[in-house]
């Protein structure tokens, strides 16, 4: 009973012990000057049960919160230099006065357009490219001249300053340049010749190159000349200039022929004439002078008379042989005791039909008297016409 009175007295006197508590500890709470709003966050209350099991009361402690902050990134906006956006009061982004310039930021300098680029040549007159202005209207025109672009020593051309740039060369520039450095030069064929081009394209037929090619082995000096034409009857789709033999002959003046008359008159002299000059006279022949080759006139030059193979370039006149000697031989008939003349005369004569379809001299006619006439007229019947 005694324990049971001590119970209830400890509870009344509980109740009055803790307002005396909190009221002398009151002044302990005020948080110190030099922390502010942002240091305290709050002041929590926290509830206590007081050690009489009564109704919980409130007592104030101070929890201090850690102030968060932020460290600048390193590609940060602020890290860069640029300006953030200011947030207005409606929660809204408004973007700074004359806008973000990043390149301002970076250390960049003010960057120029294409466009602007190109305007500015066009303007100073220096453009690298031909520009045409009023593209679509009646009356375009050309704007700036393309500036010159300096060549390096490799060949290749320098862009500009500063840009770091090659250009493919100028060919014509280049070719100039090789030339007065005394460098040797490929050049490939043009197709425009018609020497040069495929037989399926209008080239030089297979017989021609053939032909060609065996006046090559035995000797023989010429060169291709442009295709002869005068009508019908007149010209030659292939000619020659031929202008010597093997062994130094030369032809004079040169004889514009097609190539098979060209290549049989070759053989005779080689196979033929020179040896029966070297068998006569112990000398060979250093020229032969030639009358006519083409010529685009009738059989002797005779009115109403059939075209004259010299029409086609298919026939060739001997007027005089000269010798290594000095000698000169000239094609006419030779008197009684000129032996020797008239037997080489006379092998000529004889010798060339194996060549030629047809052999006139001295003694066939009177258009004949003063010259050989070689050619190969192409009968039906393959009869060779020698006047001996």
């Amino acid at each position: 009973m005694g324990i049971a009175f001590v119970s209830r007295l400890r509870r009344p006197l509980g109740l009055l012990l803790i307002p005396a508590m909190l009221a002398a500890c009151s002044g302990g709470m005020t948080p110190p000057d030099d922390i502010d709003g942002a240091g305290v966050s709050a002041v929590t209350p926290v509830m206590d049960m007081g050690d009489t099991g009564g109704e919980p009361v409130e007592t104030a402690m101070a929890v201090p919160v850690r102030q968060k902050k932020r460290l600048p990134m390193i590609d940060s906006d602020e890290a860069m230099g640029v300006t953030q956006p200011v947030q207005a009061s409606s929660g809204a982004l408004t973007v700074p006065e004359g806008g973000v310039n990043m390149d301002e930021g970076l250390g960049v300098g003010r960057v120029e357009g294409l466009a602007e680029a190109q305007a500015n040549e066009i303007a100073e007159g220096n453009a690298s490219q031909v520009v045409v202005d009023g593209v679509g209207t009646d009356m375009p025109r050309q704007v700036g001249e393309p500036a010159s672009i300096p060549m390096s020593d490799g060949g290749a051309e320098l862009g500009g300053e500063g840009d770091g740039y090659l250009r493919v060369p100028d060919k014509a520039a280049t070719r100039r340049r090789q030339a007065s450095d005394g460098e040797q030069v490929a050049f490939l064929p043009r197709m425009s010749n018609p020497m040069q081009m495929p037989e399926a394209m209008g080239g030089m037929p297979a017989s021609e190159r053939a032909c060609r090619q065996r006046l090559q082995k035995l000797g023989v000096k010429f060169r291709d000349v442009p295709r002869i034409s005068r009508g019908r009857s007149c010209g030659i789709e292939w000619p020659v200039e031929l202008s010597g033999l093997s062994g130094g002959i030369q032809i004079k003046p040169a004889a514009q022929v097609n190539c098979q008359i060209t290549e049989a008159f070759a053989r005779w002299v080689k196979q033929e004439l020179v040896p029966s000059t070297r068998m006569r006279y112990l000398s060979g022949v250093s020229a032969i002078h030639q009358m006519s080759s083409y010529s685009c006139r009738t059989m002797n030059s005779q009115r109403g008379a059939a075209m004259s193979e010299h029409a086609k370039g298919n026939a060739i006149d001997v007027g005089k042989i000269v010798l290594t000697s000095g000698k000169a031989i000239a094609i006419e008939k030779k008197g009684f005791f000129a032996f020797r003349e008239k037997g080489l005369l006379k092998s000529v004569r004889g010798d060339s039909c194996k060549y030629f379809s047809t052999v006139l001299g001295p003694g066939s006619d009177r258009f004949h008297k003063d010259h050989f006439h070689f050619d190969l007229r192409a009968r039906k019947s393959g009869y060779r016409h020698c006047s001996l």
